[in-house]
């Protein structure tokens, strides 16, 4: 996102080696989205809603220009759960520091909502609907059928699971880092995320856990039904889906550089190379 004159990046990190595990929020700023220095972990385990990992999620700027961040946490009994950050000091451009709402976790697997605990993660940045209310989605899945599960909230803390998910495909397995965005239908600016009409289509982008790849639909977003409708969806032949990048390119999240009016994409690279050769050279993994 952008704060304060920053681009900020957070990303995914284990602080103890280069493998995974130990999973932290690490932190870096820029000013030319090329030139980055780190700070200190924004986020890791310290409540019992994500004290097993700090995992994927997204940062959201309320009005005011106050970000938050949702992201999945792990909790004590390895469930994965959404749990809501906000910055300490709102006049630090840097963000050094991150709070977490007592109100820990905000969505979660629950026997009522048979959502799959072991695969309830990544919410996307929210959206505003003209009815109020914010909206976010949740990658999930039961069997082989993956969902971005939709959740509506009108202070950003208490969150209600809608009924249907946004869209689902019953033959791709995990939805992983769900994106959904809208664009114009003419010229090359970006929008706002909870831009909406009919100047506008509307991207869901799925990483898919079993395919270790970046697929995209170009579709329509009725609102009113909080339904998205792609003019091509999955099916049998995943590779017949748009791809973000036909090399090894996951996890990857948009955000809209407001001062430049574009939105901008950044994707992780996974190692080609050994274990071993990542223990050595001591990092793991490219942005």
């Amino acid at each position: 996102m952008v704060y304060k004159g920053f681009y900020h990046l957070f990303y995914q990190y284990n602080p103890k080696g280069a493998v995974w595990g130990n999973i932290v929020w690490a932190h870096s700023v820029s000013k030319d989205l090329v030139n980055w220095t780190p700070l200190d972990i924004a986020i890791y385990p310290s409540q019992p809603s994500d004290i097993n990992g700090c995992w994927s999620g997204s940062a959201t700027l309320l009005p005011g220009d106050k970000p938050v961040i949702l992201y999945t946490g792990i909790n004590q009994n390895n469930q994965q759960v959404q749990n809501l950050a906000y910055p300490k000091d709102l006049s630090d451009p840097y963000l050094k520091e991150w709070l977490k709402t007592p109100k820990n976790p905000l969505m979660a697997p629950t026997v009522a909502n048979q959502i799959n605990a072991s695969s309830f993660r990544d919410p996307t940045t929210a959206w505003l609907g003209k009815d109020g209310h914010w909206r976010v989605l949740v990658g999930n899945k039961r069997d082989k059928t993956g969902k971005a599960l939709l959740y509506r909230s009108r202070d950003f803390v208490n969150w209600v699971k809608a009924k249907h998910p946004l869209h689902s495909s019953k033959v791709t397995g995990m939805w992983e880092c769900p994106d959904f965005y809208p664009v114009l239908k003419e010229g090359i600016l970006g929008i706002d995320t909870s831009v909406d009409g009919d100047n506008v289509r509307h991207v869901l982008k799925a990483s898919l856990d079993d395919y270790k790849h970046d697929y995209y639909l170009i579709g329509s977003y009725n609102a009113s039904k909080d339904i998205f409708i792609p003019d091509k969806d999955f099916d049998k032949n995943i590779e017949s889906v748009l791809r973000y990048d036909y090399g090894k390119y996951y996890a990857s999240k948009t955000f809209f550089d407001y001062g430049n009016k574009r939105r901008v994409l950044l994707g992780w690279v996974n190692e080609s190379s050994s274990v071993a050769d990542d223990i050595k050279k001591g990092w793991s993994g490219i942005h």
